[in-house]
C-alpha cells in the first residue's frame, strides 16, 4: 500500500511548458512517474518532449488520458484558477507547487474544496512521493528509500533533511508529504496523520512543524486521541522574533501565539517525543520505534 500516490497514479501537469514545469516534469518522468498529459492553454494538440500530449484544458486531458492526479506549475496570479480548474474537473489529487499565491485567492479555493472530489496538497510545497513508485513535485528522488516511515512537513528543506537521515540509517519511507508553509492550504497535518494511521505500510511517522498558526497544537491533540503508531516531531523556529515572517508566509508569531516553544510544549503534553535539533529527527524516531 501507499498513501495517495503509487504505481497506478496517472499524472497531468498544468503549466507543463513553463520552465519550472518542464524541468520538474522531466524529473518526475525520470523517477518513473506516469506523466500522461500536460495542460497549457493555446498549445493543445502539441507534444511535450515528443511524447506527452498537451491539451488546452484539464477536462480534455482527463477525458483523453484518464489522469487521476494533477501537478500545478502555474504562476502565482493564475495558480488559484488552475486549482479551481482541477476541482471543477473532479481530479482526485491536485498538488500545487506554486509559491506566492495571494491569500484572498486561496480563500476562494478553500471554499471550493469543501464537498468536492479533489484533495489539494499545497500550495507552496515540495509535493508528495511514494519512494520507488511515484513522485509528484520537486523533491530529490534519489535520497528516498522504500520503507515504512511516513513523513509530513511544512518545510520542503526539512523534509529532505529527515529523509536523508532516515535513508542514511537504512530506514525507508512509505510516503512523504510536503503540506506547504502557507497559512491557507489544502491537506493539513491531521489529514495526513489520518492517512498514515489507516495505511498498513506505514509503521511510524515523523512530523515537522514550524512557527505560526495552530496546526501543530491541533495535531498534537489528534495524535494523543487517535494515533496508534509512534510519532516524533520537530518544530523549527525556536529563536524566531515575534512579528516577523520567517521564510514561509504562514511562519509568523503574532499575538503571543504560534511560538515554537508553545508547539513543543503541546507535543510534550500529549506524549509526542520532540527532536531537539534538525539533525536529531531520525535518531529520535529510533528511540521510540525500531524498524
Amino acid at each position: 500500500m501507499a498513501v495517495l500516490v503509487d504505481n497506478n497514479t496517472r499524472l497531468v501537469v498544468q503549466g507543463i511548458t513553463g520552465s519550472a514545469g518542464a524541468f520538474h516534469t522531466r524529473q518526475c518522468r525520470e523517477y518513473g512517474t506516469q506523466v500522461v498529459a500536460g495542460v497549457t492553454p493555446g498549445k493543445g494538440g502539441t507534444l511535450f518532449d515528443g511524447e506527452v500530449p498537451i491539451f488546452d484544458t484539464l477536462v480534455q486531458a482527463i477525458e483523453a488520458t484518464s489522469a487521476n492526479a494533477s501537478m500545478i506549475f502555474v504562476p502565482p496570479p493564475f495558480a488559484a484558477d488552475a486549482i479551481l480548474e482541477a476541482i471543477d474537473a473532479g481530479v482526485p489529487l491536485a498538488v500545487c507547487i506554486t509559491e506566492g499565491i495571494p491569500v484572498a485567492d486561496m480563500l476562494r479555493v478553500k471554499v471550493a474544496l469543501e464537498g468536492s472530489k479533489t484533495r489539494l496538497i499545497g500550495p507552496n510545497c515540495p509535493g508528495i512521493i511514494t519512494p520507488g513508485q511515484c513522485k509528484i513535485g520537486i523533491m530529490p528522488g534519489h535520497i528516498h528509500k522504500p520503507g515504512h516511515v511516513g513523513v509530513i512537513s511544512r518545510s520542503g528543506t526539512l523534509t529532505y533533511e529527515a529523509v536523508g537521515q532516515l535513508t542514511a540509517l537504512g530506514v525507508g519511507q512509505s510516503t512523504c508529504i510536503g503540506i506547504g508553509g502557507d497559512s491557507v492550504k489544502g491537506t493539513d497535518f491531521i489529514d495526513a496523520l489520518a492517512l498514515f494511521e489507516a495505511d498498513s505500510n506505514t509503521h511510524a511517522v515523523i512530523l515537522i512543524g514550524e512557527i505560526g498558526g495552530q496546526a501543530e497544537e491541533n495535531a498534537a491533540a489528534w495524535i494523543d486521541a487517535h494515533m496508534t503508531k509512534p510519532v516524533v516531531a520537530f518544530v523549527a523556529g525556536m529563536t524566531a522574533p515575534p512579528g516577523r515572517r520567517m521564510g514561509h508566509a504562514g511562519a509568523i508569531i503574532s499575538g503571543g501565539g504560534g511560538t515554537a516553544k508553545g508547539k513543543v510544549d503541546a507535543f510534550v503534553a500529549h506524549g509526542v517525543r520532540v527532536a531537539p535539533t534538525p539533525g536529531d529527527m531520525a535518531a529520535t524516531l529510533l528511540e521510540v520505534w525500531q524498524p
